[in-house]
């Protein structure tokens, strides 16, 4: 299982390439790389992710899920018997995505790294407990879309992994300058 608090400090590098530090635009000379904090409130943030795994055949499968970053690792589940689930029993790289859809504003992250299935009993209820927290009635209302998503999960209906991040990205745009930050655990 991934350890959590693994994603704590991270080197965090700006790259100038996609960066406008290399731009003759007002504030380029400012132009700093992302704090990973800042990247770990926009984790724990989000709301809808993307998730994207390799099928054997080497074609990529991208969907999104809910997810919850608790301590360090970012955890989503999935039915086993899902294309996801049959990705990561083949090939457990994969990377998950957050971000906005505007051009001026937003941070865009991208973390990358191997999934593992979580079967520790109590890491199971912290993570119930964090998409309880996070998600609120959509978990816990009887009308909630993903009411009774922790019985799914602690019956094996629903298989949850984490993924601590290997490498991470943040692509952050204000007021036309742009930042390409990359984290490297």
């Amino acid at each position: 299982m991934p350890t959590p608090g693994s994603a704590q400090h991270p080197t965090t590098e700006l790259d100038p390439r996609y960066s406008s530090a290399l731009n003759s635009r007002p504030g380029a000379a400012d132009v700093t790389a992302t704090a990973w904090a800042e990247a770990q409130w926009h984790l724990e943030a989000a709301e809808i992710f993307w998730v994207s795994t390799v099928r054997p055949d080497g074609r990529l499968h991208v969907t999104p899920v809910i997810a919850v970053w608790h301590e360090g690792v970012l955890y989503f589940s999935t039915g086993p018997r899902e294309q996801k689930a049959r990705n990561l029993a083949h090939d457990a790289h994969c990377a998950l995505t957050t971000g906005g859809d505007a051009l001026s504003e937003g941070l865009d992250l991208v973390v990358e790294g191997t999934a593992q299935q979580v079967s520790a009993p109590a890491l199971l209820e912290d993570v119930i407990a964090a998409y309880e927290a996070k998600y609120g009635s959509h978990i816990t209302s009887p009308e909630g879309t993903f009411h009774g998503i922790g019985d799914a999960f602690r019956k094996g209906d629903a298989l949850v992994f984490g993924v601590a991040p290997a490498t991470a990205y943040g692509f952050g745009r204000t007021d036309g300058v742009y930042t390409h930050t990359r984290w490297a655990f």
